[in-house]
C-alpha cells in the first residue's frame, strides 16, 4: 500500500496541471484574481454586468454558461483520473502476486532438487501407473499400452537386481516388479544388439496392442531407454509351465486336472487367435517357456515376438531352433509355417504334461532324442502307457482319459500337417476331461478310480 500512496501523490499534480491546460484563459485569470476583490466592488462588478447585459448596442458575456462548462470540464477530469489511478493499482497489485508466485514455485523447486533420485523418481511417476494396476485389476486391459518412466522400473526392480530375475529368455532376462505393496508386475529387459531383437521387439508390441483374451498374458506397458527395451505384464505368481515341469519341484505342484486345466486355457488361447482374431495369428513359438501360470495356476500365453499373420513366410524369416523340440517337420523341410505348426507345438506341450520330460533330451554328447520321437511307439499301446506316465501323477486318474489325452497329442504332432486336427477340435476333446469348477464340463465324481482321492484344486 505504500507504493500505492506514493503512485497518489505522483499524480496530483499531474492531474493539476492538466486542469490548468483545459480551463480557459479568461476563467483561469477570474480564479486567479478572484482573492484580490472587495466585497464592495464585487456587487459593483456584478451591477455594472448586468447593466452591460441589458444594454442595448453592448455584447453580453454569458458567465453562467462558462460556469457550467468548466464544471462538466472538472467532473470530467476526475472521473479519468480516478480510473487512471484505479488501473494503476490493480496493475500494481497483479505484479505484486505475480512476484510471490514466481518466488513460491523457486523454493518448491529448489526443494523438490533437495531430494533422493529414487524418491524423486517415486513421486513422479508411482501414483498414476499404480492407478493403472489397480484399475486393470477390476476392468481388464483396455485400449493402447501404456509408455512407462525408465525411473520407474529401475525403482521397482531394485535397480534390476540380480535376486528380483523370474527368468532368462533369448535376448533379455525377466525381472520381479514391486510397485507398492498391492501392485506387482514382470518386468522384461531385452537388450537390442542387432535388427532381429529390435524387430521382435516390436512386432511383440504390436500384437499385444492389438490382441485381448483372458488366456493371453496382459501388457500393462512398455519402455525405450537407449538400448534397452522394456515390456511390463501382469505378474504370473507361479511362474511358467517350464518351471513347474522341469525346475526343482518336478511337477508335484500339477496335479491331473490342474494339467488338464493348463492344457485347456493353452487350447482357448490359441483357438483364439486362429479363430477369433482378423487375421488369423500364428503364435509359432509356442512352448512350456512361454505358457505361464497365475496364482490358480490358470494359464496364458506370452512372447509374441515371432507372431505372424496367418500365411506362408519364408525359412529365413524364422529364428527357431531344431533342438527345442517344438519345431513342425515342415517348417525344418521347406520353412513353410501354418496354424498346423501351432498344433504341432501344443502336441509337444501335452506330451510334456502327460510324461514330465523335457521335449528334447541329450543321449550322447552329440546327438539329441525328441519327446515325440522317444514316446510315439509306447503312445498308442495302452499297456504300456501307464508307466511312462509322469511319476508326479501315475495311478491318480482315470486310465479312459489318460488314453483320450493321450490320442490327442498323438494326432497333434503327425508329420503330415493335414493329418493334425484343428485347434477347434482339440479343445472340444479336452473340454470333458477337465472339471466343471475348473472350466470344464466333467463331473468330478466321475473323475477317479475307485480308492483315489484328487487334491483341491482351489
Amino acid at each position: 500500500m505504500t507504493i500505492a500512496m506514493y503512485l497518489v501523490v505522483l499524480w496530483i499534480p499531474v492531474w493539476v496541471f492538466t486542469v490548468s491546460l483545459h480551463f480557459p484563459p479568461t476563467i483561469a485569470r477570474s480564479i486567479a484574481s478572484i482573492s484580490s476583490i472587495d466585497p464592495e466592488e464585487q456587487t459593483i462588478a456584478q451591477f455594472t454586468g448586468q447593466m452591460e447585459a441589458y444594454s442595448p448596442g453592448i455584447p453580453g458575456v454569458r458567465v453562467e454558461h462558462h460556469e457550467e462548462l468548466n464544471k462538466r470540464i472538472l467532473v470530467a477530469l476526475i472521473v479519468a483520473s480516478t480510473l487512471l489511478v484505479a488501473i494503476l493499482l490493480l496493475l500494481f497489485s497483479c505484479y505484486v502476486s505475480k512476484h510471490k508466485n514466481l518466488k513460491t514455485f523457486k523454493e518448491r523447486s529448489q526443494q523438490k532438487q533437495k531430494q533422493k533420485p529414487e524418491e524423486s523418481a517415486k513421486g513422479l511417476s508411482l501414483g498414476p501407473i499404480v492407478g493403472r494396476f489397480n484399475s486393470l485389476r477390476i476392468a481388464g486391459k483396455k485400449g493402447g499400452v501404456a509408455a512407462i518412466e525408465y525411473q520407474l522400473l529401475e525403482a521397482a526392480t531394485n535397480n534390476f537386481h540380480e535376486s528380483n530375475i523370474l527368468g532368462e529368455g533369448g535376448f533379455g532376462s525377466v525381472y520381479k516388479a514391486l510397485f507398492d505393496e498391492k501392485s506387482h508386475a514382470a518386468v522384461k529387459r531385452v537388450e537390442v544388439k542387432g535388427q532381429d531383437a529390435e524387430r521382435e521387439f516390436e512386432n511383440e508390441l504390436e500384437w499385444l496392442r492389438k490382441i485381448q483374451h483372458q488366456n493371453i498374458v496382459s501388457t500393462l506397458g512398455y519402455c525405450i531407454h537407449g538400448e534397452m527395451r522394456f515390456l511390463v505384464y501382469e505378474m504370473m505368481q507361479n511362474g511358467s509351465l517350464e518351471s513347474q515341469l522341469h525346475g526343482h519341484s518336478h511337477g508335484m505342484a500339477l496335479s491331473w486336472h490342474r494339467r488338464m486345466k493348463i492344457s485347456l486355457d493353452v487350447a482357448r488361447g490359441l483357438e483364439y487367435l486362429h479363430e477369433r482374431c482378423n487375421p488369423p495369428v500364428i503364435h509359432r513359438n509356442l512352448k512350456s517357456s512361454n505358457i505361464l501360470l497365475d496364482q490358480n495356476f490358470n494359464a496364458k500365453l506370452s512372447d509374441f515376438g515371432l507372431a505372424i499373420a496367418s500365411g506362408a513366410t519364408s525359412k529365413s524369416d524364422i529364428k527357431l531352433s531344431e533342438r527345442e523340440g517344438y519345431v513342425a517337420p515342415e517348417y525344418l523341410l521347406d520353412g513353410k509355417l501354418t496354424d498346423k505348426s501351432d498344433v504341432y507345438a501344443f502336441g509337444v506341450v501335452l506330451l510334456e504334461l502327460l510324461l514330465g520330460r523335457k521335449p528334447v533330451e541329450k543321449v550322447t554328447p552329440t546327438q539329441y532324442q525328441s519327446i515325440v520321437t522317444r514316446a510315439m511307439p509306447q503312445l498308442t499301446d495302452r499297456s504300456k502307457l501307464p508307466n511312462l506316465v509322469d511319476p508326479a501323477i501315475r495311478n491318480k486318474m482315470d486310465l479312459k482319459h489318460l488314453y483320450q489325452v493321450a490320442a490327442v497329442a498323438v494326432l497333434c504332432v503327425q508329420t503330415e500337417p493335414s493329418y493334425r486336427p484343428l485347434i477347434t477340435d482339440v479343445l472340444h476333446s479336452l473340454i470333458p476331461l477337465v472339471p466343471v469348477e475348473l472350466g470344464g464340463s466333467l463331473k468330478t465324481a466321475e473323475t477317479l478310480p475307485q480308492g483315489h482321492t484328487e487334491p483341491s484344486q482351489r
